[in-house]
C-alpha cells in the first residue's frame, strides 16, 4: 500500500494556489517567525539578501536584488529593515529573503516573505 501524496497545483490566474518554496505550503508567518528564521540564517554565518519580482516574473530563475546583498550584518533587524524597505518601495511584488553560504558558494535558504497584489 503507497501513501497518497496531495497534489498542490499553482497556477498564475489563481492567487491562492500560487507556491514558491518550502514554506509557501505553511500557514503565512508572522514577523516574530521571520526574524526567527534570520536569526537561524545569521546563526550560521551566511549572508542575507533581499530580492524581488513581479507575479508575473515569480517562476523566473532571476529575481531583481534589493540594493546590495547585507554582507556582514549580524543584526537581525537591520536585515528586517531591508525587508520592510523592499515591500514598501515594491508594493505589488513579491519580496524574499535569501541566505547565502559563502562556505559552500551556494543558497544556504530562501523564501517568500511578501506576496504583493496576491
Amino acid at each position: 500500500m503507497s501513501a497518497s501524496i496531495p497534489n498542490y497545483p499553482s497556477r498564475l490566474d489563481d492567487p491562492d494556489s500560487l507556491r514558491f518554496e518550502t514554506f509557501s505550503y505553511l500557514p503565512p508567518m508572522d514577523e516574530a517567525q521571520i526574524r526567527a528564521q534570520i536569526d537561524y540564517c545569521l546563526s550560521r554565518d551566511w549572508d542575507c539578501g533581499v530580492e524581488y519580482c513581479e507575479l508575473e516574473r515569480a517562476t523566473d530563475d532571476y529575481w531583481y536584488m534589493w540594493k546590495l546583498p547585507l554582507f556582514g550584518i549580524r543584526d537581525g533587524a537591520e536585515v528586517m529593515a531591508a525587508l520592510e524597505a523592499c515591500k514598501e518601495a515594491w508594493p505589488h511584488c513579491l519580496v524574499r529573503l535569501v541566505a547565502f553560504d559563502r562556505k559552500r558558494q551556494s543558497r544556504g535558504m530562501q523564501f517568500v516573505v511578501h506576496k504583493g497584489g496576491v
